[in-house]
């Protein structure tokens, strides 16, 4: 299901095609958000042409990355333990606001890659290539 192929395709997508303003502006407008998600899949066209997968691919990408949803995984997981905070104490990273901004940053980055990679892998095993 998930493959090297895969995961050098999201790789390339989502680091080394994606420019700063793609980085910066895709939370806060969808035209940068969309780009960034046309040159996300250009890799995968590697791995696949079926239009099926790559509209899953593309359009979660977007979904995603446009409303930084990893912030709301990352809120969502620490719920249920004692002590945890609200979402109007979270929402600007998904932690407490007593995490540090270095450990919530990537803590969000890896939320965001594996919601990513599982997405991109059960799409490209279960739809098709």
């Amino acid at each position: 299901m998930f493959t090297a192929d895969q995961l050098v395709a999201h790789a390339v997508g989502d680091y080394l095609l994606q420019s700063e303003w793609m980085a910066v502006e895709k939370t806060k407008r969808s035209l940068p958000a969309l780009i960034h998600c046309l040159f996300y899949l250009i890799p995968f066209l590697f791995i696949t042409q079926n239009p099926a997968t790559l509209a899953v691919i593309g359009g979660t990408h977007f979904v995603i990355d446009r409303w930084h949803l990893a912030r709301y995984v990352a809120w969502l997981k620490n719920r249920p333990w004692p002590g945890s905070s609200s979402w109007s104490e979270c929402k600007a990273t998904g932690f407490h606001p007593d995490t540090p901004p270095w450990l919530s940053a990537w803590l969000v980055i890896i939320v965001d890659n594996v919601m990513h990679v599982v997405i991109n892998g059960l799409a490209i095993a279960y739809i098709g290539t």
